[in-house]
């Protein structure tokens, strides 16, 4: 999709306007809005049921899009580490930047933080300006939603956007990964999508 496509001008202006939607990742559908939005955060959280106090990935589509949102470490051997898995599937959780909503962090001083290859991604990504919220398309305890009629069918009229295209090649939700330990948090599924 390019930065001309229409859907994605819709989209952008929807998001900024603290819209709520869905797109796909790399490996399960997503839902997402402005992760500075307070209002739209506490909206997503209802939607999928879950608690306040979890925290949401955000996911960019370059690492200048995670400034003001992180801090980022200062040891030069773990910045090359993330640094080397990006952009790809691995989330890490690194420090957060002060004055972030509470509802993003799930009121922790850190934050998980993702810079995706997923093409529909980065293009939303670069049009809406920002990096999104990306937490996986659900109600709390269910199944992530793998294709774009689940999505429609277990939150319906209730999102403002749908970004359509299709899923990556992760068999699942991204691995996740502490900065300051290198400590997998969520390992990646263990074999590639059947999509």
């Amino acid at each position: 999709m390019g930065p001309a496509n229409p859907a994605l001008r819709r989209i952008r202006d929807a998001v900024l306007a603290g819209g709520v939607g869905a797109y796909p990742t790399e490996g399960v559908w997503g839902l997402g809005c402005d992760p500075l939005n307070t209002a739209a955060i506490r909206r997503l959280i209802r939607l999928k049921g879950r608690g306040t106090d979890k925290g949401l990935i955000v996911i960019a589509a370059d690492t200048a899009q995670l400034e003001g949102l992180v801090e980022w470490p200062v040891q030069a051997s773990i910045r090359d580490t993330m640094l080397a898995t990006w952009p790809g599937p691995v989330t890490w959780v690194m420090q957060a930047a002060d004055g972030l909503p509470a509802l993003l962090t799930g009121g922790r001083s850190t934050i998980a933080v993702r810079v995706t290859r997923h093409p529909p991604v980065v293009d939303l990504c670069r049009r809406v300006g920002s990096a999104l919220v990306s937490t996986s398309a659900n109600h709390s305890g269910r199944p992530a939603c793998r294709r774009s009629w689940q999505v429609r069918r277990v939150f319906g009229a209730q999102l403002d956007w749908l970004l359509p295209g299709p899923l990556g090649g992760q068999r699942g939700p991204s691995e996740i990964r502490e900065a300051d330990t290198g400590r997998i948090l969520r390992a990646a599924p263990a074999s590639p999508a059947d999509v």
